[in-house]
């Protein structure tokens, strides 16, 4: 293989890196008893890494540490790894969490568990890979890839009901994936072809396709992205997952991994079919305010306290989705912002939810009363990362929830005033199970409050919410890049025809 890249192939080092570890891990049988601690090890070493060639390498334009790699020559799919500014922050919010993840599951998995840790590494290097890749075919390996570390995570280390929940997320999955595998393969045959004819970048703007296979392509991807998502109404295998998943599983899974659903949309589903996604944009508009509102309704109902973090997370992926398809550039930088801050409040009411669990021996609600008695530090937790999924100034969901709202009020009035509502629930699904949980009169057990390792993993994540509250300039700078470019394949999409499908509707099919 020959690289195009002068400089160090610092992506597929990322990736190298916890894949190694994870084959390490699995195969040195001697180590599982120490795969905590060098699972640990391996993946601070990835975000420092990362975080030093951010800082160093990393510029404002798209693609940026690009590197090419030939690998299946005869059908023109290369190894293309490079980043924007949405991809270059979402491989960040991945990293954090990893070592956040393995330090929060720390004590849960005994020595003869300690194989989860492997396929934590794993499930690293795939999904640092996924916020690379350049080339659909690869995205589309690795996407179904991904699929197996979470089988593994929820149905061998997951609760009771941990192989039927495993088995949904399988199923769902898999549909997903093979009708996106529909899209890989007509936009492949309807693209120019040759050696890179799988790059993301050589396809846009040049597929020969008539509006109507343009229409049921861009089908075949959305669907497979708003599974991941999830949306409604593809949203069911999420609640089921989480329910029986560990507290770090479900974090990886919502916090970082269904991003892709919406990452998807933003760089594969609007580059190459910005026409059909401005035509479709009001039917998805809808789709998503009915997320945004059921997803609130169905927290609100939610006696598990993680399917009520499931479903507040199918609520703001509809926020997401709505700022996407809005057309603006505003609500756009939003959307992508939301990713991340997302991704970090809902793990901490995960992982928190999880430290829970290991106290009282349930996630029902109905099981605890007046625990801010007995585990002040963890109620106040709690209460910090749920006002920041409820939006709270200061906190890392304001900004973001505020420039989607703003953004899709300028482009679509209507839709902004209902998806306000979304914002009304959730100061309902947080402050009620809080109240449940935490209040009232002091309860009889006699349980330790958070310990220095818990304390630092909500400490982490607690910092991150106010840097992002306080501080989002710095994440909206390496967005707002992408942000603009891609609102405007909305913008084009609504305005301008594609001369190659222009040319196939006239009869000069490819």
């Amino acid at each position: 293989m020959q690289t195009v890249n002068a400089g160090i192939p610092w992506l597929t080092i990322l990736i190298l890196l916890p894949l190694l570890g994870s084959l390490v891990l699995a195969v040195a049988k001697p180590l599982r008893q120490y795969a905590r601690l060098v699972a640990l090890v391996i993946s601070l070493v990835v975000f420092a890494l990362f975080c030093v060639v951010l800082l160093t390498e990393f510029r404002t334009d798209p693609a940026q540490l690009v590197e090419l790699y030939s690998w299946i020559p005869q059908i023109g799919v290369s190894l293309a790894w490079g980043i924007n500014g949405v991809g270059a922050v979402m491989i960040g919010l991945a990293t954090l969490l990893v070592p956040v993840v393995i330090l929060a599951e720390w004590n849960r998995f005994g020595a003869e568990q300690q194989g989860y840790f492997a396929w934590v590494l794993a499930l690293e290097a795939i999904m640092i890979g996924l916020f690379a890749a350049r080339d659909l075919f690869v995205f589309y390996v690795l996407f179904e890839l991904m699929i197996l570390p979470v089988y593994f995570m929820i149905g061998r280390y997951g609760g009771k009901d941990r192989k039927r929940a495993a088995m949904k997320f399988l199923i769902y999955s898999l549909a997903g994936g093979l009708i996106m595998l529909i899209g890989v393969i007509s936009v492949y045959v309807a693209g120019p072809g040759g050696a890179g004819g799988f790059l993301i970048e050589n396809l846009t703007g040049t597929l020969a396709m008539s509006m109507p296979a343009q229409l049921w392509t861009f089908c075949a991807f959305f669907i497979g992205f708003a599974i991941k998502a999830p949306m409604w109404p593809l949203h069911t295998w999420l609640p089921d997952a989480t329910e029986n998943a560990s507290a770090g599983t479900s974090t990886l899974l919502v916090g970082v991994l269904d991003k892709l659903g919406t990452y998807g949309m933003i760089a594969i589903c609007l580059p190459l079919f910005g026409r059909v996604a401005n035509t479709a944009a009001t039917v998805i508009i809808v789709l998503a305010l009915i997320s945004i509102l059921w997803g609130g309704f169905m927290a609100i109902a939610s006696k598990d306290l993680m399917r009520l973090v499931a479903y507040t997370s199918v609520s703001h992926f509809g926020f997401m989705v709505l700022a996407i398809f809005s057309g603006s550039k505003l609500a756009m930088a939003g959307a992508m912002l939301y990713m991340v801050a997302h991704g970090v409040g809902t793990a901490a009411l995960f992982l928190v939810v999880g430290f829970l669990g290991q106290r009282g021996g349930s996630h029902l609600i109905e099981d605890y009363g007046g625990w801010q008695r007995v585990t002040p530090v963890l109620a106040g937790t709690f209460l910090v990362a749920g006002l920041a999924t409820m939006a709270l100034p200061g906190l890392s969901g304001f900004v973001p929830e505020y420039l989607v709202l703003m953004g899709t009020f300028q482009a679509n009035k209507v839709a902004a005033l209902v998806a306000v509502l979304g914002v009304i629930l959730a100061a309902i699904y947080i402050l009620l199970p809080y109240q449940r949980v935490f209040t009232g009169p002091r309860p009889e057990v006699a349980v330790p409050d958070l310990d220095a390792r818990e304390k630092t993993v909500m400490g982490i994540l607690i910092a991150a919410m106010l840097a992002l509250g306080f501080f989002p300039m710095p994440v909206l700078a390496v967005l707002n890049p992408a942000a603009d470019q891609t609102a405007q394949y909305l913008e084009v999409g609504s305005t301008t025809e594609n001369p190659a499908a222009q040319g196939d509707e006239e009869g000069g099919n490819k």
